[in-house]
């Protein structure tokens, strides 16, 4: 028997080979980049799809996956970051912090792609199609945002500079126009729009947080792809879901699509322009449409039942999506009939289908996910696996973490709670002040139903996530310590008022947003809202991994947490790694994932 056919279902689904949605050159469509796991670390590739040639592009300890193809094709530019504050002198990667370099698409030595701008965390970039222009974001500590114009040959200029988070959205066609979000107004949930020239002065406004009582985001989905078209294609929230609407920035008219569908919808230009793809999602799964701008007219693109975590149309008239459910892999599809890139290599295994359950909850109806394995009956110990964000929502799409539970016997529940996407624009928004607190009564509610319905031993309960899912689980240990046979949390905040101070800026506007202030103007909230707080009341054994170099959950906070359960003396195991907000590198992964299994079968009991 060899190796491979020796490997468990679980570690295969980590290994199989794994590609993203490619993305292509606007002037230069048979020039794509892609990101894949085939070395065993997450790397971008190239690839020319008329010569069929495919090149590993990057090759890094910790990996690399934020890259961008230049519009003509010749150049990839991709972030290099490992470049901020360190106990040693060797990189910090992971740690989001650092520039960006670029390398010719047919190959070559890396070079810095914009000489004279110092690391810091991105903050946009968009690309002209003259092959030497660039606009480029960036966010520090000291300044806040920046964003530069670079051209190639003189030194970059900044054009915009603000202490809120704000970052590049897009650049014209014609090169003449750069949309810009911002959070000026100091609500880092909901942006506004500006659009400025090259040399940094505004051409037009669109703020929907002002003048009412709800405040309202926009984003910004891209210009037209028509030389001298100054229409914007944006999302708004005006009718309590985001929805796309067309802006002439030069005019100001707006053209409300008003599409009848019932989620959330966001869009992007058909290569010629003549009408949208259209990304509908609702109540965990999506699907596609074209929009005819002339005709106004919608018409389905045709997918199977699950998500699209990605989709593109190409100049041929076709459309390329990465599709997946919870029973079934990710491939990249195209609506030709072809798999699009089907690398080489043991396939992925399958997992079991999803079930939706919806429950009544103290804000409204929660959805629910729910899995469990096949041919048994319950109750079965059960896995509370609880998403980040917390402006993020679970899917029926593919995943290797939960399938991994079910295959060694637990059922898996994941919960939509309040703050969570897709289900309008008040579920979202509902998590402000009684952070962490609102989540968890949602999960308390789907909890009970688990109960009460025969899937769930109440003995046998584990609550487990990462980054803010292992967030509401260190808080849940402690504000609900009854309720929860063990907590398993991964890159957690578990120091509210540490974390507010070590993470990275626009982390820092997010929970200023999430709780009306600072620590300083706001302490009540943070300390309602921090594990720490709850730390003397946590009974259940406790699991918690974290990377050392991590912008977004900080170590010292992690440390602090550790350090008060250990002065008690719960019953707990930490792990620290060499890497950020998680890794990149696929036997990384299956080591933390495996020592969570070890960890949930040493203390469950039976």
């Amino acid at each position: 028997m060899s190796d491979t056919e020796a490997m468990p279902d679980w570690e295969k689904r980590f290994r199989a080979p794994r590609v993203s949605l490619p993305h292509w050159a606007e002037d230069a469509p048979n020039r794509c980049l892609f990101v894949s796991n085939a070395t065993g670390t997450y790397e971008l590739y190239a690839w020319d799809r008329k010569t069929g040639y495919q090149r590993q592009v990057t090759d890094r300890p910790d990996g690399t996956t934020e890259g961008v193809l230049s519009p003509d094709g010749e150049w990839i530019w991709w972030f290099d970051d490992g470049m901020g504050s360190s106990v040693s002198d060797l990189p910090s990667y992971g740690d989001e912090f650092g520039v960006w370099r670029r390398q010719p698409f047919s190959g070559g030595p890396d070079e810095p792609a914009v000489p004279g701008l110092a690391p810091s965390y991105p903050a946009g970039l968009a690309l002209g199609r003259d092959g030497r222009t660039a606009v480029v974001g960036r966010s520090t500590d000291e300044d806040g945002t920046t964003i530069h114009l670079a051209r190639a040959g003189a030194a970059p200029v900044e054009i915009y500079r603000h202490r809120e988070s704000a970052g590049v959205g897009d650049l014209s066609h014609d090169g003449t126009l750069i949309a810009v979000e911002h959070t000026e107004h100091g609500d880092a949930m909901h942006s506004a729009l500006r659009v400025l020239r090259p040399d940094g002065s505004a051409v037009a406004e669109l703020d929907d947080t002002k003048g009412g009582t709800v405040e309202l985001g926009l984003e910004v989905l891209g210009f037209a792809p028509v030389d001298g078209d100054t229409r914007l294609l944006i999302g708004h929230q005006r009718r309590g879901r985001w929805e796309p609407l067309i802006w002439d920035v030069a005019t100001g008219e707006e053209t409300d699509l008003a599409l009848d569908l019932p989620g959330d919808v966001s869009a992007e230009w058909y290569p010629d322009g003549s009408g949208l793809l259209i990304a509908h999602g609702y109540e965990a799964r999506s699907e596609l449409y074209r929009y005819d701008l002339a005709t106004r007219e919608l018409s389905r693109v045709p997918t199977l039942r699950g998500s699209v975590s990605g989709a593109t149309a190409r100049p041929d008239g076709s459309v390329e999506y990465l599709w997946s459910s919870a029973a079934e892999p990710p491939a990249v599809r195209s609506t030709d009939g072809r798999v699009v890139l089907d690398p080489p290599g043991m396939k992925c295994p399958g997992s079991v289908p999803v079930e939706d359950v919806w429950v009544d909850g103290p804000g409204g109806r929660i959805h629910a996910l729910v899995q469990k394995p096949a041919g048994r009956t319950g109750p079965f110990p059960t896995v509370f696996d609880i998403h980040g964000g917390p402006t993020w929502h679970d899917s029926d799409s593919f995943a290797a973490g939960p399938a991994a539970w079910v295959d060694h016997g637990y059922a898996v529940v994941r919960v939509n709670y309040r703050g969570s996407t897709g289900y309008g624009r008040a579920w979202t928004d509902a998590l402000k002040h009684r952070v962490g607190l609102i989540e968890l009564e949602d999960i308390a509610a789907v909890r009970k139903w688990a109960i009460g319905s025969g899937l769930a031993d109440p003995e046998r309960l584990v609550l487990t996530g990462g980054s803010w899912g292992g967030y509401l689980t260190l808080l849940g240990l402690g504000t609900q310590p009854d309720a929860w046979t063990l907590g398993i949390a991964a890159v957690p905040v578990a120091d509210y008022v540490t974390a507010y101070h070590d993470e990275m800026e626009a982390l820092k506007a997010m929970d200023r947003t999430l709780l009306g202030g600072t620590p300083e103007e706001v302490p009540e909230r943070f300390e309602a809202s921090s594990p720490l707080t709850y730390v003397d009341q946590v009974k259940a054994p406790v699991y918690i991994s974290a990377g050392v170099n991590d912008p977004r959950c900080p170590i010292r906070q992690v440390d602090n947490y550790v350090t008060r359960l250990e002065a008690r003396g719960v019953p707990h195991e930490v792990y620290r790694y060499d890497a950020g907000h998680g890794s990149l590198v696929v036997d990384e992964r299956i080591k933390q994932l495996r020592l969570e299994l070890d960890f949930a079968a040493r203390h469950l009991p039976g």
